[in-house]
């Protein structure tokens, strides 16, 4: 395994944990209250983020396992024009702003203000900017794996694509206003 995926999997380690703890935390920090986390969002499209979510949650296992497992770094870099750093660079965009987004919630429920708000909203793009990114990698991706591998991948990124950078991003901000 090349020193590359490696970095990878430490970061979706890493990231991973940050991103549980800070939904246990912030569940844990208050009780009764994590419904509020929803602001305004319809009870009629909570299905959706449901569905949404563990389609993009599998989404996310079926990129992840074809980025770590099944591209090798030094081959990526000979038939592309972007190196895996670009990967790890999506992930980390991913990973980190993800594991702020609870904390950044709760802390508005708690004291509304527009700091916190633009906080969420570059928060959750940058999560959202990192999904675009990596889907745009891996549909570009000049790689001789079987090619079912890699539309899985693609359709995967999708999924969590529309999970990060519409539900969340866009659609949940709009159901989220500021209270003051």
């Amino acid at each position: 395994m090349d020193a590359q995926q490696i970095v990878l999997i430490v970061i979706n380690v890493i990231g991973g944990v940050l991103v549980i703890g800070s939904y246990i935390q912030g569940i844990k920090a208050h009780p009764g209250n994590a419904g509020d986390a929803w602001g305004n969002v319809p009870a009629s499209i909570k299905p959706m983020y449901t569905v949404s979510m563990l389609l993009a949650a599998a989404g996310y296992f079926a990129f992840s396992y074809f980025i770590i497992f099944r591209l090798d770094p030094g081959e990526l870099a000979d038939a592309n024009s972007f190196s895996y750093s670009m990967f790890i660079l999506a992930y980390a965009l991913i990973l980190f702003p993800s594991a702020m987004w609870m904390p950044l919630t709760f802390a508005i429920l708690e004291k509304p203000g527009r700091v916190l708000w633009w906080a969420i909203r570059v928060t959750l793009a940058a999560v959202g900017i990192g999904s675009l990114g990596l889907l745009a990698l891996i549909i570009i991706l000049n790689h001789d794996e079987p090619n079912w591998l890699r539309w899985l991948a693609v359709a995967g990124s999708v999924f969590f694509c529309l999970q990060t950078a519409v539900l969340d991003a866009i659609i949940w901000p709009i159901y989220f206003p500021v209270k003051r």
